[in-house]
């Protein structure tokens, strides 16, 4: 149960840090029209602080994964137990939207919200110009949701395996996590996380929830591609755990 409540309170920390900066802190327009805000940047660095933070909070009980995709390439990577799977991701969801239900309410605290448009409350979102007046289509967000998990994946158990310094595992992570924020925020409002998508949309509707599955298949099947290039190109031998 320990593990679950660290998978709970990690994915809550994830969700109200990285999508709270972007509902609440974020302006796309720039300083000299008078809007202050943390821009693109400061969202995309939200989003890697919170995990950051939490691999070192709570990482040595659960693992860390705090993202139902990380706990598939870890599987397919021979670094997680299938019998834990669908208990780390039932726990994941549920701080994600639990941090989802927390955000809500502090939004509605200024005024009904407004959901109406494409990537709204920190929705993840395709087809649609949302930033810089371009939008991207269904296979250019699969790719790029594919892609970016699958070497979040690859990173992560680089960072994490025996022969590395695994004092600085959660630095590498979290500045991954930035780097793919500030890759992807602009053609998918960035997902490599189910459970993230997951939580906005069920509190958005609509296109939200008609996307949602391109946000949960992508990053699964580009975390288990990353597991299994790191377990069968990159990792030694000897590292393999067998369950």
């Amino acid at each position: 149960m320990k593990k679950l409540f660290a998978e709970f309170f990690g994915t809550f920390w994830l969700v109200f840090g990285g999508c709270g900066s972007a509902i609440f802190a974020s302006q796309i327009a720039p300083a000299s029209n008078g809007q202050l805000g943390i821009l693109l940047i400061g969202v995309a660095l939200a989003f890697g602080l919170t995990v950051l933070t939490m691999a070192y909070a709570v990482g040595h009980i659960s693992g860390g994964h705090f993202n139902p995709a990380v706990s598939f390439g870890l599987l397919a990577g021979g670094r997680f137990s299938a019998k834990d799977l669908i208990p780390y991701i039932v726990a994941q969801c549920l701080g994600a939207v639990a941090a989802a239900g927390a955000l809500f309410a502090i939004l509605n605290g200024s005024g009904t919200p407004d959901f109406s448009g494409p990537g709204a409350f920190a929705t993840n979102f395709y087809g649609d110009a949302v930033y810089f007046g371009k939008g991207y289509s269904m296979g250019s967000a699969f790719l790029t949701e594919f892609l970016l998990t699958a070497f979040f994946l690859i990173i992560i158990m680089g960072a994490t395996d025996k022969y590395a310094n695994g004092k600085f595992a959660g630095i590498a992570i979290g500045l991954a996590l930035t780097l793919i924020h500030l890759i992807s925020i602009p053609i998918t409002n960035t997902s490599v996380n189910p459970a993230r998508s997951l939580s906005q949309a069920i509190f958005v509707g609509g296109n939200a929830i008609s996307q949602l599955w391109l946000f949960w298949v992508a990053p699964i099947l580009g975390g288990v591609a990353g597991g299994l290039i790191y377990k069968f190109l990159l990792q030694r031998d000897s590292d393999v755990v067998v369950d």
